[in-house]
């Protein structure tokens, strides 16, 4: 799967999100919409990931979507 998948279905796939990181607000998931530098900066801000770290994180989620 693709992030531009992962954007055309942002509701479908929003509450997957939410259980992997539930301390994002709804508005943080709004503004993300699943766009793949959103949620990037999302991590890195709320839980002081690294862009390197966060970009890992955010790419292993999403190969493990369904």
């Amino acid at each position: 799967m693709n992030w531009e998948t992962i954007e055309g279905n942002w509701k479908k796939f929003k509450g997957q999100f939410r259980q992997k990181w539930g301390e994002l607000t709804d508005d943080e998931f709004e503004k993300i919409a699943g766009k793949r530098d959103q949620l990037i900066g999302k991590l890195q801000k709320r839980f002081g990931m690294s862009r390197k770290k966060a970009e890992k994180e955010a790419d292993e989620f999403k190969r493990d979507l369904h």
